[in-house]
């Protein structure tokens, strides 16, 4: 637990007293939002807004993670957090590489699609090959080759002899890259993707210590509920790292609520989302993730329908404009109003997430 509140308590104090000296670097640098010219016009006054706020809050992670687990709690880090970290560190680089290069060119364009969508697979597969590798004692890897839902489903991977493993890695590539897309597209308006994350990715900290208190491989674990169990490799530093990466965006979140002083960017959205498949898949809670970030999935099916509703009745939209957070604007909603009633929808899906986790325990 100290080291939980260390972690936490650390990240959020770089993040907040540090992110004014960041964003005063980053205007110097030019490093300035740019505006995509068919938004809505009160977009346009966000012109030139520091961006790349995302680095801030990797390296707030960074450092209350490895601060906490080398100097305060009795484990090192372990293979199970690093991975979330390289998967946070991974994505991010490839959101920078996309900021960076629209400020370079000074247009809302940087990395093409195709080129973004690859550099995510090649960091999802990295980390996926890695997933599977270092076991503990019990020979528990990270990752698992079944699909899970709040624990393990009988769907394993590896029915399919040598050829699963190649499958293992196209799900966790999927996954990847479905989550943090669909981060990158909620982040439209100021506050609200950073807080949707504080939400989902705090999920996984009730639930990481949960799992931690009835693992497997707790001395802990009454053996009345050892039929229970969860099969998880290093749950508590899945909730260590989780309670670091929450700390960091909730002391960002300060700068970044309406009128925002600075942008995450492609950086921090796609870190986050790398973050978010990371601990859903390494905590056998995958296809919960749909309830966690519910709010993520709405963004992005929005997107989709609205795209797809577009070729097929050649012209016509469902919505305004999408994402869904554009629509409300267009039809007269105040940005904050928006930001907070999205927040209050991912809190609701979240819980039921989390409940639902719970419930499947209680239940048996």
């Amino acid at each position: 637990m100290i080291a939980l509140l260390t972690a936490g308590g650390l990240s959020l104090a770089f993040t907040l007293f540090l992110t004014p000296l960041f964003i005063r670097l980053f205007r110097r640098l030019g490093w300035g939002q740019f505006i995509r010219e068919d938004g809505p016009e009160s977009h346009h006054l966000k012109r030139g807004t520091p961006t790349m706020g995302g680095i801030i809050f990797i390296l707030g992670t960074l450092f209350g993670y490895f601060v906490a687990t080398l100097l305060v709690s009795r484990e090192r880090p372990t293979a199970t957090g690093l991975l979330v970290l390289f998967m946070m560190v991974g994505l991010g680089v490839v959101g920078f590489v996309d900021d960076f290069l629209k400020t370079r060119k000074k247009q809302n364009l940087g990395l093409g699609g195709w080129a973004k969508i690859a550099g995510q697979v090649i960091v999802a597969a990295a980390f996926g090959i890695m997933a599977l590798q270092f076991p503990n004692r019990a020979g528990v890897t990270p990752a698992s080759t079944s699909i899970s839902f709040i624990r393990d489903l009988p769907l394993d991977f590896m029915v399919f002899g040598g050829f699963g493993i190649v499958l293992v890695v196209v799900w966790i590539s999927l996954i990847t890259t479905a989550t943090s897309n669909a981060v990158n597209v909620t982040d439209g308006l100021d506050g609200l993707a950073s807080g949707a994350s504080v939400v989902a990715i705090g999920s996984f900290v009730i639930m990481g210590f949960w799992q931690f208190n009835q693992s497997c491989f707790g001395a802990s674990l009454n053996p009345a509920d050892a039929y229970r169990c969860y099969e998880v490799r290093d749950p508590l530093d899945l909730a260590i790292v989780a309670t670091a990466i929450v700390g960091a965006v909730l002391g960002f979140l300060w700068w970044n609520t309406n009128p925002a002083k600075i942008i995450m960017g492609d950086t921090g959205s796609l870190a986050l989302g790398g973050a978010l498949a990371a601990l859903a898949i390494l905590s056998r809670t995958e296809l919960l993730l749909l309830l966690v970030g519910g709010l993520f999935v709405i963004e992005a099916g929005s997107v989709i329908v609205q795209r797809a509703y577009f070729k097929i009745t050649r012209g016509r939209r469902i919505f305004l404009m999408s994402p869904i957070h554009h629509h409300f604007e267009l039809k007269g909603w105040a940005e904050v109003t928006i930001v907070v009633r999205f927040w209050i929808i991912a809190g609701l899906l979240a819980a039921v997430g989390v409940g639902s986790f719970y419930f499947q325990w209680i239940s048996q």
